[in-house]
């Protein structure tokens, strides 16, 4: 799918939620709580893959949208905190609602100035080609995207690549982080040493003249090198920070197995000691049971005479 089609579905698929929020009434708590939950989802996997690869991408690739996209930025992070003071608070807070007004506000404010200034040039300068191929890593990387906000964590590569595996599929910290890792630093750094190459290759054709398109075809080169260069460099942070993750993830669940180990062990000596102390008691209940019977056939034999 193009890249801007994707992010403008998004977009659409969130102010129909907001819609949502704003007609429902004061005393529907449950409804804005639904409501607030998925917000919360759509933007947090939204944020992340603008952040792990169309900004970066966009950043390298097209001219004139630095400001533009650093602001974006700026605007995810307010965004983020902002849904992690809702995830924690109850629709019955006084603050929920208002606290929901404003996020829409922003988020509004942010659409408007990415679909206004931001995706015009960039659809000006990236060819249908290179839309559709960022648009298919953007969907690819939503499926290991995190449903929940992280405002503490880095949002450019490398560190947010790291970050995002790990806490979309914090289940699988280990190969599976590694892997997503890695996939998501190369998918955006090859991305742009691709598009990069391809642009000098279009415009030496439509030149016609090769002195003409020397200088541009050596800094499509150039740029291209460094985005490789790039890609390595952070390929080797993500790596050497999941593998940390990794080993963590694996003491923590080895000290786990020992707990419950000794834990089950405790339960099975202690359930014996139960079961030998019952044994014990229902003998002695059984002899003196036993004594009395005798003693009474005793006394009624006597009693008889």
């Amino acid at each position: 799918m193009d890249a801007i089609t994707l992010l403008k579905d998004d977009h659409k698929t969130v102010e129909k939620l907001f819609k949502r929020f704003e007609k429902a009434g004061d005393g529907a708590y449950k409804e804005k709580r639904t409501v607030a939950e998925k917000i919360r989802e759509e933007l947090s996997r939204h944020a992340a893959i603008e952040e792990q690869l169309f900004y970066p991408v966009v950043r390298a690739t097209v001219d004139g949208v630095e400001d533009v996209t650093l602001e974006s930025l700026e605007e995810h992070h307010i965004v983020k905190w902002v849904l992690s003071e809702l995830d924690d608070m109850d629709p019955k807070d006084e603050r929920f609602t208002a606290k929901m007004t404003v996020l829409i506000e922003n988020v509004r404010h942010h659409v408007d100035e990415e679909e206004d200034e931001l995706f015009p040039k960039v659809r000006d300068q990236l060819g249908r080609k290179d839309l559709r191929e960022l648009g298919d890593a953007m969907e690819a990387a939503r499926r290991i995207a995190p449903t929940h906000p992280h405002p503490r964590q880095p949002d450019t590569p490398p560190g947010n690549i790291v970050g995002g595996a790990a806490a979309g599929i914090a289940d699988r910290v280990g190969d599976g982080a590694k892997a997503a890792a890695q996939g998501a630093v190369s998918s955006a750094q090859d991305l742009i040493g691709r598009f990069l190459g391809n642009r000098s290759s279009d415009d030496a054709r439509r030149s016609g003249n090769g002195r003409s398109s020397n200088g541009r075809s050596s800094r499509g080169r150039t740029a291209s090198s460094t985005a490789r260069t790039a890609a390595s460099r952070s390929t080797r942070t993500a790596s050497s920070t999941a593998k940390k993750a990794s080993s963590s993830a694996r003491k923590t669940a080895g000290a786990a197995k020992r707990t419950a180990k000794a834990s089950a062990s405790s339960t099975r000596k202690a359930a014996s000691s139960t079961r030998k102390a019952a044994s014990g008691s229902t003998k002695k209940a059984a002899g003196s049971a036993r004594k009395a019977s005798g003693s009474a056939k005793k006394r009624a034999t006597a009693a008889s005479r």
